[in-house]
């Protein structure tokens, strides 16, 4: 007698699956998607948020150094036009400009809005918001609760939220969207519990889903970070831009191996923290950009300064922008002078006293100690590269949020435009907040523009619900771990910090294989409780988001920020006129073009060029 197998039941009636109608869904609970929701219920829309894990564990948590908005606290000349100026130079002036205007005007109105909602933040001694210092940044600019200010950001917008009469569905995965014609009409998705699936029906869906670190080995990203909005936005037609550019911070754990890539938040460098190699060698001095050095410094003084290896700088070579920290620490280990366990040394320990490292970093403090049974009040820290960030992400409207699918919208990381090709630090945690209001009062305009009701389609539904059981159903297939482990390996040695056109087509290779891989893949028993089941779904994001970074790095021949090239070092003119962006195409294969960019309104561009001192003082 055979082996008598349990098989999911398939539904045949839509009756049967638990509905719920909002006006809008916004999924995901970081800052992003819980500030659209916000902005959702003041606008009096019926709003829901699906959130892939409980509500309050976002990734938002772990952005620990502060959020960037020019409230001139520390430094009265700080103003949003330097603000302006420092981001779009740090996305190397690939940002879109509109989206960088409105977050450095907006960013300080909804801090001090975070403040009149109940968040508690660090107080100069004249009793106003702190901001500390941070790469990239020319002040203090960073509104800061010690080191656990994304923390501090997640209590005070969820604290607020559900008093705005938002609906929450923890532990509930999105699976695909669902379209009326070519405008959304809500998704299905399946609670990760029970396996049951659900149907949310929406005039408006807004995705605040983050990015796709898990496609690599070494990432500060948590497991709810598969590029799920990205996979659900391009298999229902939206575009992708700028997957190319991927952010590896500078500095994450590197031991022990069960930790390697947990962030160490740029704040250490930021309170006084330097990078050392094994000889002892302050080596951020040799990896000044001469460009960066003339652009940056005060006076040319201070330029040669830093070129010459002066310690005595005014601002430390540890701040440079991400991308250039990053690379240096990459050269250092392939050169040998790397830390015992791959990275290198980060010291707060001798330039710091105990007490202070512990009253401003004491999450890093914890941290070490816990994990790697270090005190980092007496000794260095080892640190290396971690995929942390992507710049880019859904295409959207900069004003309105709104995707090249009428009724989707994106905030916060899965949306592409605001940093460019490079993001600077800090500036993460207020675009969440200033593009997660603009996603909600964009959703409460095309909502209310509507004439009827968008009307649920139920081939689509049982589509997707065959597609996810289909894992469940078959006899034999692959194993979601092993695919996963696979296309994280692919990616790590193919697609990483430096990357050259040899290994990209060799990753592209590989991705097709996977592929096959994961129309194959299995999971043994039911939906309920099922960990490899929930692998196995997250697989088909995952693989379309690490397709469109390598496509789009294969394309851009030039290094510019996050895309780092062997072969094509440098920035070349000619690429700053294009964004490359991603689809899918009528044979569902990936399609990837160049895209010529809107010239910038003369205004903004004479901000974005001109010398810090005209600002200063007003001229322009």
């Amino acid at each position: 007698m055979g082996e008598y197998k349990i098989r999911p039941y398939i539904m045949t009636d839509i009756s049967e699956i638990t509905t719920f109608e909002h006006d809008v869904i916004i999924v995901g609970a970081g800052g992003a998607g819980l500030r659209a929701a916000i902005e959702s219920c003041h606008q009096g829309l019926s709003t829901g948020v699906v959130c892939k894990s409980l509500l309050g564990k976002a990734h938002t948590v772990m952005a620990e150094g502060g959020m960037a908005a020019a409230m001139g606290n520390v430094d009265a000349r700080d103003n949003w036009k330097i603000h302006f100026r420092d981001t779009m130079r740090g996305g190397k002036f690939l940002n879109n400009w509109r989206m960088a205007e409105r977050h450095a005007k907006e960013a300080p109105d909804r801090v001090r809005e975070l403040e009149e909602w109940g968040a508690v933040f660090d107080r100069t001694l004249s009793g106003l918001i702190s901001q500390r210092n941070f790469g990239g940044h020319r002040y203090p600019r960073l509104a800061h609760v010690g080191d656990r200010t994304g923390l501090e950001l997640i209590r005070t917008l969820q604290d607020y939220a559900i008093h705005q009469g938002m609906k929450c569905y923890m532990e509930c995965t999105a699976l695909d969207l669902l379209k009326d014609g070519e405008r959304v009409s809500g998704l299905v998705g399946y609670f990760r519990e029970t396996g049951r699936f659900v149907i949310f029906k929406a005039k408006a869906v807004v995705f605040a889903t983050g990015g796709a670190g898990k496609a690599w080995q070494v990432t500060s990203n948590s497991w709810e970070y598969t590029g799920d909005g990205y996979g659900m936005a391009y298999e229902a037609g939206a575009d992708l831009m700028d997957m190319e550019f991927t952010q590896f911070h500078p500095t994450g754990m590197v031991w022990p191996p069960s930790v390697r890539g947990i962030l160490v938040t740029e704040g250490v460098r930021g309170d006084g923290g330097i990078l050392l190699n094994n000889k002892g060698e302050r080596f951020m001095f040799g990896y000044i950009p001469p460009k960066f050095a003339a652009e940056t410094a005060d006076t040319v003084e201070e330029a040669n300064r830093w070129l010459a290896g002066d310690k005595s700088a005014r601002r430390p070579p540890e701040l440079l922008t991400r991308d250039v920290v990053a690379r240096a620490i990459n050269a250092e280990v392939k050169g040998g002078r790397g830390s015992p366990h791959g990275g290198v040394f980060l010291d707060i320990a001798s330039r710091v006293p105990a007490d202070v490292i512990k009253k401003k970093l004491p999450s890093m403090y914890h941290q070490f100690k816990e994990l790697a049974e270090l005190d980092i009040t007496k000794e260095p820290m080892e640190v290396g590269p971690t995929c942390h960030y992507f710049m880019g992400g859904i295409r959207v409207d900069p004003d309105s949020q709104m995707s090249t699918i009428p009724g989707l919208f994106a905030c916060g990381e899965c949306s592409g435009g605001m940093h460019g090709a490079n993001r600077l630090g800090g500036n993460s945690l207020s675009d969440l907040i200033v593009f997660g209001r603009l996603a909600g009062l964009g959703a409460k305009e095309y909502v209310r523009s509507l004439k009827n009701s968008p009307r649920i389609n139920e081939s689509q539904v049982f589509s997707i619900i065959k597609r996810a059981t289909s894992i469940l159903n078959r006899e034999k297939g692959t194993n979601p771990y092993l695919v996963h482990e696979d296309l994280q390996k692919v990616m790590q040695d193919n697609v990483g910090i430096m990357r050259q056109e040899e290994e990209m087509k060799k990753a592209l290779i590989e991705l097709e294989r996977i592929k096959e891989s994961v129309s194959q893949v299995k999971a043994e028993g039911t939906s309920q409780y099922n960990a490899a089941w929930h692998k196995a779904l997250d697989l088909r994001n995952l693989l379309i988001s690490a397709e469109a970074v390598t496509r789009g790095a294969l394309m851009r021949q030039e290094s510019r920020g996050g895309h780092a090239r062997l072969d094509y070092e440098g920035e070349r003119d000619e690429w700053l006129a294009y964004n490359v962006v991603s689809r899918k195409g009528s044979d569902g294969k990936m399609v990837v073009e160049k895209i010529k960019r809107p010239e910038p309104p003369e205004e903004l561009k004479k901000i974005a060029y001109a010398k810090i001192e005209d600002l200063e003082i007003g001229k322009i």
